[in-house]
């Protein structure tokens, strides 16, 4: 029996090497994919903040700069694989039914993850940035370092999308059982506290406005999922009926 064990074991690390490796290849391809796409990134992110003028201070600032979009953009364009790969290593774990809802979730997860980052870059940023930018700007000329302007987009723009999954995620636990709607709904307190929190750690801003930016839509996507997980739990009992 030990042995049975210690060869599942085994057998479960060799198959999450399989897919690392498989994960960090497409990483590696869709980022040299992104070489001639980077330049064009550069200008979507410079016009999120306008009358700024960026500049590089070392002569591998620009370089390592460059280097960090392309993996950014290559991670977004990984995203699908990167998700599948996650999907096949915990599939066995699964049951039949539980496999059939994560497979129609797939495409919505993307869908509600291109969404957090559309916000991020239409709504969020422009005003934080903004802030940031003329804060203080009567006291000293602004000069924005690239690789600190790029840097604190890419993690605006990818912490919002993950958040935006939040929902998703609820939704799931609700339909294989993990969570219930009734405790979700008595945790709904702490839940705005901990938009707050999350707003404060993700926003570069010391603002209340630009922290609330981020916050009441957490805070909404958390009803969101609330909602999810009343339709999911109803569903379930039906199933069970």
């Amino acid at each position: 029996m030990a042995d049975d064990k210690k060869i599942t074991f085994m057998g479960h690390l060799a198959e999450l090497r399989r897919r690392l490796t498989r994960a960090v290849i497409a990483v590696v391809i869709t980022t040299a994919i992104s070489f001639p796409l980077a330049k064009y990134i550069f200008q979507l992110l410079e016009t999120r903040a306008e009358g700024i003028e960026l500049i590089y201070i070392e002569m591998t600032e620009m370089i390592g700069t460059y280097f960090r979009v392309m993996f950014f953009s290559g991670l977004v364009l990984a995203t699908p694989i990167l998700i599948y790969e996650v999907v096949m290593f915990v599939r066995p774990a699964l049951t039949g039914k539980e496999k059939r809802y994560l497979y129609t979730m797939l495409p919505t997860v993307m869908v509600f993850f291109a969404i957090g980052v559309v916000f991020a870059y239409f709504v969020l940023i422009p005003p934080a940035a903004k802030f940031l930018i003329t804060f203080g700007s009567d006291i000293a000329t602004p000069q924005i370092r690239v690789g600190n302007f790029v840097s604190l987009m890419v993690r605006l723009i990818f912490a919002i999308g993950v958040c935006f999954e939040l929902p998703i995620l609820m939704y799931f636990l609700t339909k294989i059982g993990v969570v219930t709607v009734q405790k979700m709904s008595r945790f709904r307190k702490f839940a705005i506290v901990g938009a707050f929190i999350l707003a404060a750690i993700i926003t570069p801003t010391f603002d209340p406005i630009n922290q609330s930016i981020v916050a009441v839509p957490l805070i909404l996507l958390y009803e969101v999922g609330l909602l999810l997980s009343r339709i999911a739990q109803r569903g379930k009992q039906k199933e069970y009926g």
